[in-house]
């Protein structure tokens, strides 16, 4: 009976810790590549997470609780006859049983072309730092008393976290990939009930290294200041200035059209427009995995991430796509085969979209229109691929004479994104992580609001 060779990672690797969780990864996978092997599985992979973290959680100005959460995941993935098998277990693993699962489903399916990485060892150094828990409640709590200081009618709540995630992805072609992540996070909001009125102002930051929440509440206090009054909305065809917190409406559809499948199957609006202008020229967009709280040295298919422009002076230059993908198109992958969770395959997905900053503050950018409205937050969902979206505006102020005059309510703003992001008026320089997007405040003209009293 044939069994795979399974090796253990060389002097030449780079590791800084190696806590027990990788060798019980290390362990678990060769156990399963050999079994699977003797069941009848010519290639097979093993991709694991295990995940530790503690939040701490303000509610009603006060700490509310503190926790522990674990969670560990195994995805086995085999080919039998060159038909997929994929099979995943949460927490101790019945390897035997796992094993006869993806051999089970691939009787299911249909031969493919095994999309496998051979032959690497890549074990990464740590991403980022640890923060105590004793921390992360002082945090909160100076948090919420700063943002009660100026405004004690404010009922604050706040979800502050330190998690560690060991990611291992090992095949049975030599592939060894490893790095473990270690991600800072806060989410803090402030409520303000005025008789039947409602204000929420929420903040989030997710940061490898130190979190820093002077910023956010600095950020916060100026959004309540501004809505001290409500004001009548606008109505009809204005300028609209998405904060950084509102701008990713408009990049999400945009990471969507470059995408390498639909590029590839023909349903992007992009597709054959390599090299033209797709948008503003003003607009440089970037894949940057090296950067920011969702840094990442390879992808799920265990190809390393790269950076690269995708659309630079508003051409668009690099489509990203997985293994698969980039095979259909012709060209290598791109590093950004992600699966979507642990029971699915593999398919392509942005990491870090970074979009190059203009000059100048919020306050720049507001003290340069006449008449407009500023949009913090939305809700409902955004554009799909065709661009068109309708949303409600959660959080917006009205802009007269290049100042906030008060909150707007009952408005809804509409348009297309292609369309707005050719008429780009300015972007600031306030770019900031708004989760895997850096993107600044972006001012552009030709939307559609209805504005309620």
């Amino acid at each position: 009976m044939k069994t795979f060779e399974f090796q253990h990672p060389t002097s030449k690797t780079r590791m800084t810790k190696h806590y027990p969780e990788h060798r019980q990864a290390e362990d678990l996978a060769a156990q399963l590549l050999d079994l699977a092997a003797r069941a009848g599985a010519e290639r097979a992979e093993v991709y694991h997470s295990q995940a530790l973290s503690r939040p701490v959680f303000f509610e009603a100005n006060r700490l509310k609780q503190l926790e522990i959460s674990e969670s560990e995941g195994t995805a086995l993935r085999i080919w039998r006859s060159g038909c997929p098998g994929l099979a995943v277990a949460y927490g101790q693993v019945d390897l035997q049983a796992l094993v006869e699962k993806a051999i089970a489903l691939s009787h299911l399916t249909t031969p493919e072309t095994p999309e496998m990485v051979e032959g690497e060892t890549h074990i990464f150094p740590d991403l980022g730092e640890e923060m105590a828990v004793e921390e992360l409640v002082k945090l909160g709590r100076d948090a919420i008393a700063h943002l009660r200081e100026r405004y004690p009618e404010v009922l604050c709540g706040a979800e502050l976290e330190c998690e560690r995630e060991t990611t291992t992805l090992i095949n049975s072609r030599g592939l060894y990939c490893q790095y473990t992540d270690i991600t800072l996070s806060c989410f803090l909001g402030a409520e303000w009930v005025r008789g039947e009125d409602f204000l929420g102002i929420y903040e989030s930051q997710e940061i490898r290294g130190q979190l820093n929440l002077v910023p956010m509440v600095r950020s916060m206090l100026t959004r309540l200041d501004w809505a001290a009054r409500n004001t009548k909305s606008l109505s009809g065809r204005i300028p609209i200035l998405f904060t950084n917190n509102a701008a990713p409406l408009l990049w999400e559809t945009v990471s969507e059209a470059l995408s390498g499948k639909l590029i590839a199957e023909g349903a992007s609006p992009w597709t054959e427009r390599q090299d033209e202008s797709v948008i503003a020229d003003c607009l440089t967009l970037r894949q940057k995995p090296t950067e920011g709280p969702y840094s990442c040295p390879f992808d799920d298919e265990g190809t390393l991430t790269q950076s690269f422009a995708l659309i630079e002076g508003g051409k668009m230059k690099q489509a990203y796509c997985d293994r698969a993908t980039g095979r259909l198109l012709g060209i290598p992958s791109t590093g950004n085969g992600f699966r979507p969770s642990l029971g699915r395959y593999p398919t392509p997905e942005l990491i870090n979209l970074a979009i190059d900053p203009g000059r100048g503050s919020l306050e720049n950018l507001i003290a340069s229109i006449d008449r407009g409205i500023l949009v913090d937050r939305v809700l409902g969902d955004g554009a799909d691929i065709s661009g068109d979206f309708s949303v409600n505006i959660d959080l917006g102020y009205r802009i007269e004479n290049g100042a906030i005059v008060g909150r707007v309510k009952d408005t809804m703003v509409a348009g297309n994104v292609y369309t707005a992001l050719k008429q780009v008026i300015a972007l600031g320089g306030d770019a900031v992580w708004n989760s895997a997007c850096y993107t600044p405040s972006i001012l552009v003209s030709g939307l559609s609001v209805v504005g309620g009293s």
